[in-house]
């Protein structure tokens, strides 16, 4: 378009000059047949041949180079047209090679996270074998433990050889933070469940001082002291300074996504008022809960609170918690046990642990959220089918998960799996749940009609095949039982809570800001 516009003036340019030249020369020649006064001003003419001249000079240099400008103009035209698009294509070659940088960097990253599994099985696999034993040491409340505290275990094992964590004592958490929600032996026993902790110290200080530091690391001959990169800060004092004083301490990420002060936060929600919108905010209103699972919670009155988890699920996080999991073998007696498993507590690693003296291999079922919903009603389970998984595969009697299990044990379960025993929690304290949290629908077939939960016993079949064991755990703590005992203490985890959030927030903004 630009080089025939540009013809098409040079075509017009050669026909004004050459139509001016002859109209200049006509206009001389008539004022001079009739004896023009001005025309005989010699100077006037001689400027009026020079205009002329130059504008012939003009019209035949154009006329004599006329293809070599055209040629010139036509040249320059593929210049800049080359310009434009080198300059295109090299923004969309840049792309390409963009894209392909970041698939080749997806694959890297995805192979080093195979060969950290790998590693982190066979360090497990050939601690015997090294020279050297690395000694980790974490410390901490792990008050109602989740699956971030599991995360933080599973990566201060991977520093060393040899993971022993210490558990403060109730008095000294009640002292510097207030009343734990579990007990000693509670929080004692879900840490030494977890599969990546070898050794655990109780009754140990909220905050370590420099002597006591020295002791701990003389007696269990210490290496490095591990814990998050937040900030653990009480009275103004950081809780590690000795240790960091020392040259022994070193940090790993923070689990995002979960927390006990999101947890709490999650509890704090479910009473009447959360639910039942269109009533005023009263802080005495009765704690919605159910013991039973013939008890309708979400009645038509009460609109249901839908929590929204912060956690992000990601396969990397779920392999790498699966690290290890191996298939079982054909010798071995396979063991199938079913629940909701949330908020993971010392009453399932007591039934999981008597579980796995049935088989040698356990496959832990986990029900989906609705599942659980149906059942117990309010705004259980408070963490997600995800988050329950996580928390469930960190359990070291645990062999493998069934993901979003059917409720009802069926004759292709047990074929598929290779199932030889299927256990079953019970409780003998009709006011209390299995220790897996979700108890048969044996005595509420008639009145439940909710699709998500088949009617009838769920365990017909394995009853009928002779391999279903019922167990007690010998413990009465249930998810119940723990949100109970948050809403005991509800004004002062309210206040905890905002305070802690706050605290969060400004964490990760200062983290992440740009």
């Amino acid at each position: 378009m630009f080089v025939s516009n540009f013809f098409t003036v040079v075509y017009r340019t050669e026909i004004n000059i050459e139509s001016d030249h002859r109209s200049c020369c006509r206009w001389c020649m008539t004022e001079l047949r009739h004896g023009n006064t001005k025309i005989n001003n010699m100077q006037i003419f001689d400027d009026l041949i020079d205009s002329l001249l130059q504008y012939e000079s003009i019209y035949k240099l154009l006329r004599k180079n006329s293809f070599l400008v055209c040629s010139c103009t036509l040249l320059f035209a593929i210049v800049i047209s080359f310009i434009i698009g080198y300059k295109r294509s090299g923004s969309r070659r840049l792309r390409k090679q963009l894209e392909e940088q970041l698939k080749h960097a997806k694959r890297t990253v995805m192979d080093l996270e195979h060969r950290l599994m790998s590693l982190e099985v066979s360090d497990s696999d050939n601690i015997s074998n090294n020279k050297k034993e690395i000694r980790i040491w974490m410390d901490g409340a792990f008050d109602m433990m989740h699956y971030g505290h599991m995360n933080a275990f599973r990566q201060g094992r991977a520093l060393g050889t040899r993971l022993i964590v210490g558990i403060n004592s109730d008095e000294s958490i009640t002292k510097c933070k207030g009343k734990p929600v579990n007990t000693d032996h509670e929080r004692c026993e879900t840490v030494r469940a977890c599969k990546w902790v070898d050794e655990v110290v109780t009754n140990v200080p909220y905050i370590m001082n420099e002597e006591y530091l020295k002791w701990v690391i003389e007696t269990y001959k210490i290496d490095y002291v591990v814990h998050g990169d937040d900030p653990c800060i009480v009275d103004g004092k950081d809780v590690y300074e000795s240790a960091q004083k020392m040259g022994k301490y070193l940090t790993i990420p923070r689990t995002e996504g979960i927390s006990t002060t999101d947890i709490v936060g999650r509890m704090l929600l479910m009473t009447r008022s959360h639910h039942d919108r269109s009533s005023s905010f009263d802080e005495t209103s009765e704690i919605v809960l159910t013991s039973t699972p013939d008890k309708k919670l979400a009645s038509n009155s009460i609109e249901v609170f839908t929590r929204k988890s912060n956690f992000l699920t990601t396969s990397r996080v779920v392999r790498l918690f699966g690290a290890g999991v191996k298939s079982p073998k054909k010798t071995d007696k396979v063991v199938y046990i079913d629940g909701s498993w949330d908020m993971f507590h010392a009453g399932h690693v007591s039934i999981l642990e008597k579980a796995r003296a049935y088989g040698d291999y356990v496959i832990v079922g986990i029900y989906n959220d609705e599942v659980v919903n149906s059942n117990l009603g309010i705004n259980l389970p408070i963490l997600s089918l995800h988050e329950r998984v996580l928390s469930v595969l960190g359990c070291k009697f645990v062999d493998d998960v069934l993901i979003d299990a059917p409720y009802t044990v069926t004759k292709e379960m047990i074929d598929s799996l290779n199932i030889a025993v299927v256990v079953k929690g019970v409780s003998d304290n009709s006011t209390h749940t299995s220790h897996n949290d979700l108890t048969s629908l044996d005595n509420n077939s008639n009145s439940s009609s909710n699709d998500n939960i088949p009617p009838g016993d769920a365990y017909a079949l394995p009853r009928k095949m002779g391999i279903l064991q019922e167990i007690n755990s010998g413990s009465t703590l249930n998810v119940l039982d723990v949100i109970k005992r948050v809403h005991g203490q509800r004004d002062r985890y309210t206040e905890k809570y905002a305070k802690k959030k706050v605290a969060e927030d400004n964490f990760y903004a200062e983290k992440y800001k740009k």
